[in-house]
């Protein structure tokens, strides 16, 4: 991923907060292309989130367009220092070829986390990532 990408992903969770924020990444060939910020629609969003419909929408059909594949998708966990998935994350984790980037907000500085999560095992495993460029 670009170093970029991450600061995108990192300024959108901090501007959302201390609600949680939500997102998609795409690309191809494993090398993310573009940041797809979703507004969170959540009945509760300073716990949960949910895209917003028209946003999803619209996000999957760039993707298409530009030849991109759903590479990931992100939100945040606005108080936890070192973000893990809680168990609702893995519930409702109905990508499972999609990496799971949560980004906590609690220290001082944003952390970005990589997960896979498998809905139907109820677990979740870390996994590293490249961050390339300035």
């Amino acid at each position: 991923m670009w170093r970029a990408h991450v600061n995108e992903i990192c300024a959108h969770a901090s501007a959302a907060s201390p609600e949680e924020c939500c997102g998609l990444v795409g690309g191809r060939d494993c090398m993310a292309h573009k940041v797809y910020p979703l507004e969170n629609v959540a009945s509760n969003p300073l716990t949960g989130y949910e895209a917003a419909p028209q946003d999803l929408f619209r996000a999957q059909r760039e993707m298409r367009e530009r030849g991109e594949r759903l590479l990931a998708i992100y939100h945040s966990h606005p108080r936890q220092v070192d973000p893990t998935p809680s168990a609702t994350d893995v519930r409702l984790a109905y990508y499972p070829s999609a990496v799971y980037f949560i980004i906590g907000l609690g220290g001082d500085a944003p952390v970005l986390r990589a997960f896979r999560l498998y809905e139907r095992g109820g677990c979740w495993e870390r996994v590293e990532y490249k961050i390339v460029g300035e």
